[in-house]
């Protein structure tokens, strides 16, 4: 991956995964990676990695289940007016 220098790494992460999840790659339902496997695809640290997910809960595009792993709650709404 290509970073732009300007946009914060977790939000560039962010944006992939949710493009994932938009386009069924990441399917409602179906589990997310890691916090290492993000780290590992991305080359990011687990603090950037745990900020991505965490982003996607707050987002209501996913739910976290201790012990079980983050999962794909529903996909992402286009903005209004589109």
């Amino acid at each position: 991956m290509e970073w732009v220098p300007e946009v914060p790494k977790w939000r560039q992460v962010y944006a992939v995964m949710e493009e994932r999840i938009a386009e069924g790659a990441y399917p409602p339902g179906g589990r997310l990676p890691s916090v290492v496997d993000v780290c590992g695809e991305f080359g990011i640290s687990q603090m950037t990695a745990r900020k991505v997910l965490g982003e996607l809960r707050k987002n209501g595009l996913a739910a976290m289940y201790p012990g079980v792993g983050t999962f794909v709650t529903q996909l992402p709404q286009p903005p209004a007016g589109s």
